[in-house]
């Protein structure tokens, strides 16, 4: 059992008693300190007596809904992971739980060890973002610039589009179709799906190794069943 999953205290909510009872039981056996509640009253009164890490979120809930309940907590407590579960699984409604504050949209059913996995990968990203950016994008000059003065490449409109999305999604993470559809809002902009993206992330990857170590690990990675990664530190300069 890893110290990771021992300090990581968890608010679970869902109103289904059975599913809530078990997911409960997984997530304690393998470690985790757990408090589970039904709606967000009861959430509301946990949180002014216990420090949570993050919430595994039922979307679909009596009285104020798994979308309320992550827009305000990502107000009031920004650095707070959420995990949404839902059945909905279209386009929008995945927009929708991301647009209200979730770092990640899981699919029911879930199984207990993607759960686990996910909140401990939620975890480290919390961790890692808590600690300043060694690089830098420059929106007005389209530039990614490093510590070193070597460290700088140029970027066209598509790559600084894509990097300011993932520097700004929770995770750092984003889907494959959001990230499309970002790309395509912009006017100038063909159409650009999943290959056409595919090509954008390699050759911006390949433009960042080339002024980094030839050791460092990629600063882009794809996510299997999900989209890309950003993995490094990044600053927004205007």
């Amino acid at each position: 059992m890893s110290a990771t999953v021992e300090q990581m205290r968890i608010a679970l909510i869902e109103d289904d008693p059975l599913l809530r009872k078990e997911i409960h039981f997984h997530l304690k056996q393998v470690g985790f300190i757990v408090f589970a509640v039904s709606n967000s009253k009861s959430l509301d009164e946990l949180l002014t007596t216990e420090p949570i890490d993050a919430l595994v979120l039922d979307l679909t809930l009596p009285g104020e809904d798994g979308v309320s309940i992550a827009q305000r907590i990502r107000q009031s407590i920004p650095a707070m992971g959420i995990v949404m579960l839902t059945a909905r699984t279209s386009l929008p409604d995945r927009l929708k739980g991301y647009e209200a504050g979730a770092d990640i949209y899981l699919s029911k059913p879930i199984s207990p060890e993607e759960l686990t996995s996910t909140l401990l990968s939620l975890h480290r990203r919390v961790l890692r973002t808590q600690t300043p950016a060694s690089w830098s994008i420059n929106l007005q000059e389209r530039s990614l610039t490093g510590l070193l003065p070597q460290q700088k490449v140029m970027l066209t409109n598509s790559e600084k589009v894509l990097l300011v999305a993932l520097i700004q999604a929770p995770g750092h993470t984003l889907e494959t179709e959001i990230i499309c559809q970002l790309l395509n809002q912009r006017q100038e902009s063909e159409d650009i799906g999943k290959r056409a993206l595919e090509s954008l992330v390699s050759r911006l990857r390949k433009k960042i190794a080339s002024v980094m170590d030839e050791n460092a690990d990629p600063a882009l990675r794809a996510v299997w069943g999900v989209g890309y990664q950003l993995c490094l530190p990044i600053d927004i300069k205007p």
